[in-house]
């Protein structure tokens, strides 16, 4: 699986006094100067994988490729900076399909003052693959990653969760202005961005962190998307198993201590929902918390790149 093959290669890379922060989180930082450090991250998508050109508009596929990005970089609450786009076309139509694919990104990419500052295009005779690199900015003294939870913190979401397949996994906003409205107002020890799924990505913070989780499933904010989607499939999947691991929300996952996101949960500004859906603990795992008050163990859920050795 993916996840292997990063352990292997954060185990293979030597360590660099500029990489703060390297390969395994959702950005690597880079130290730039006493003031500021360098966040950059890169995600490709696939036609026939993250997307179907078949059924989905060049535009909002643009426009995904970029906000992907975005997000990763609200996981560390850095602000955008730039991105640079690579394309790998397909030769027949290649130059219109690039072009509709950019009408997609720059509303996105001037919407969060981020300038597309160049990038690489081929031609082959496969599917279209899309590369953006993101890079974004951190005061020196900010550094969320993945692995700061403690016990006793609290778990804090953005927004909610479900059915993104219907809409939301390409109509998201990334969750920038948020983060940086969060990392100015209150203390945060960890974060991650749910884009494989909320049990899944939840599980790979606790992992990262040395800890567990216990989550109140009642709590979970459902997104109406995963209601819909459950009544069309009509499968025996409730919307909560949908919300729990269906993916591509790019909502954030918080680990807040406990005294701070009781005042954060009162008193914030923000547009967006934030809800407390649980804490972190000490013994390693996901755990939902039954109406018995007692820990039951929970298996993540959601989307991983699986890769044959």
């Amino acid at each position: 699986m993916e996840r292997d093959f990063v352990h292997w290669l954060c185990e293979r890379l030597p360590a660099h006094p500029r990489m703060l922060v390297g390969p395994g989180d959702d950005a690597a930082i880079l130290r730039l100067s006493e003031q500021a450090n360098l966040v950059a991250t890169t995600d490709m998508l696939m036609d026939g994988v993250d997307f179907e050109l078949t059924r989905h508009d060049p535009e909002r596929v643009g426009r995904k490729a970029l906000a992907v990005n975005l997000s990763d970089l609200a996981a560390m609450a850095a602000a955008p900076v730039a991105a640079l786009v690579s394309l790998a076309l397909p030769r027949r139509g290649g130059e219109a399909l690039a072009k509709r694919l950019y009408e997609g990104m720059l509303p996105l990419a001037a919407e969060f003052d981020c300038p597309i500052a160049g990038g690489d295009t081929n031609s082959w005779d496969g599917r279209l693959v899309i590369s953006v690199t993101a890079l974004g900015e951190v005061p020196s003294q900010r550094r969320w990653r993945r692995s700061g939870a403690r016990p006793g913190d609290v778990i804090v979401v953005t927004g909610s969760f479900g059915g993104s397949i219907l809409r939301k996994q390409f109509e998201f906003q990334p969750r920038v202005r948020e983060a940086l409205w969060l990392a100015e107002q209150t203390e945060v020890h960890a974060a991650i961005d749910v884009s494989d799924g909320l049990s899944l990505d939840l599980f790979r913070l606790c992992e990262a962190s040395g800890c567990g989780a216990a989550i109140d499933l009642a709590t979970i904010p459902v997104a109406a998307a995963a209601e819909e989607l459950a009544r069309q499939n009509n499968d025996g999947v409730q919307p909560l198993n949908h919300a729990l691991g269906d993916g591509e929300d790019f909502e954030l996952i918080l680990a807040v201590p406990l005294e701070s996101a009781k005042v954060l949960l009162v008193e914030h500004s923000l547009q967006t929902p934030l809800t407390m859906i649980g804490s972190f603990i000490s013994d390693p795992g996901l755990f939902a918390v039954g109406e018995d008050m007692q820990f039951h163990p929970l298996l993540p859920r959601g989307y991983e790149h699986r890769l044959d050795s």
